[in-house]
């Protein structure tokens, strides 16, 4: 297909193939990681979001968003290797259907679709989104040479977040920047995750109020829990660095439409989604939290924006009050 065959089909998103172009190194290093059986999975559930989306579309005379591969891209990445092609599919299917399409299509969705796309099979299927992991390849040729790295077993060979909620134990914080840990493809390197944000925030694609007021939040509440000697609560540095939190800052959270669109409404969105983080992390049965922690600030973005223009305007009426008393 070429490009002008393209447009005829797809709605043209100079945004949305920017966000692509920064995940391209965090999927090479899936591959790397874990195997040639994460492009597949990949390339499975971006034609199951494409198709989906294109048959609810076509009902209207609508093209296709390109905005559906950046949800098929990053769903797959907040999967682990070893999902099941089914339940991946299945999964994207719901999170475009009932998360995008069922608002009107792209640009009315309250909630991300990816992290609706996942909170769906985590809920549904718990034990191959929670139980069965892969161990990540290190040296060369690491994962190139397999369709798919050795399973993991036991818990002291677990997630991160899953290691520490079950041992107390926190892994290499090495390990966890360069990527060598267990967990969803795209969450494990987080110097790739950091180089995307600051790539997004160049280019003016990514607010960085929000990236900002996640890691206030977290650091912020993680901290002073800590202090206090709780035990479910690890250090911040560990917390960051660990469980999709990065991932999830950079890419999920920063979505442009299910996030508050005023400047100080990004920040309370940001750090409500990292209080709520560390809530959930330390206090509920979820090891991650970070997926339910965005669809709940998912939730009162809309209202945080009416908040933020109610009192600007408050403001302004009372300076014009001020202003005509004194004269």
């Amino acid at each position: 297909m070429n490009l002008k065959n393209f447009s005829k089909y797809f709605i043209k998103q100079k945004m949305m193939r920017t966000v692509i172009i920064s995940l391209i190194p965090i999927i090479f290093a899936s591959i790397y990681f874990f195997g040639w059986r994460t492009l597949i999975l990949l390339g499975i559930v971006t034609v199951a979001g494409v198709t989906t989306e294109w048959i609810f579309e076509k009902k209207y005379n609508r093209k296709v968003s390109e905005a559906v591969f950046v949800s098929c891209i990053l769903y797959t990445l907040t999967l682990p290797p070893t999902t099941p092609y089914w339940i991946a599919v299945t999964g994207i299917i719901f999170g475009i259907l009932f998360a995008k399409e069922v608002f009107g299509g792209f640009g009315k969705n309250v909630f991300n679709p990816a992290l609706v796309a996942r909170a769906f099979v985590y809920v549904c299927f718990p034990t191959p989104l929670t139980i069965e992991w892969s161990k990540a390849a290190l040296g060369f040729p690491g994962g190139l040479g397999t369709y798919i790295t050795e399973g993991v077993e036991a818990v002291s060979q677990a997630t991160p977040m899953l290691l520490f909620r079950d041992t107390g134990k926190m892994a290499s914080l090495m390990d966890l920047v360069i990527g060598n840990v267990s967990g969803s493809m795209g969450e494990t390197s987080a110097v790739l995750i950091v180089l995307a944000g600051i790539y997004l925030i160049y280019k003016k694609v990514a607010s960085w109020q929000i990236m900002a007021g996640v890691l206030i939040g977290f650091t912020g509440l993680s901290s002073i829990l800590y202090a206090l000697g709780n035990s479910q609560i690890p250090n911040p540095i560990f917390g960051i660095l660990a469980g999709g939190l990065l991932f999830g800052t950079v890419f999920m959270a920063t979505d442009p439409i299910s996030a508050p669109k005023t400047k100080e409404g990004k920040w309370i969105y940001g750090i409500l989604i990292g209080i709520v983080t560390v809530i959930i992390r330390g206090y509920a049965l979820f090891a991650g939290g970070m997926m339910f922690a965005i669809l709940i600030a998912n939730t009162f973005a809309p209202i945080i924006d009416e908040g933020v223009n109610a009192y600007k305007k408050y403001r302004k009426e009372s300076k014009a009050k001020k202003e005509e008393v004194a004269i």
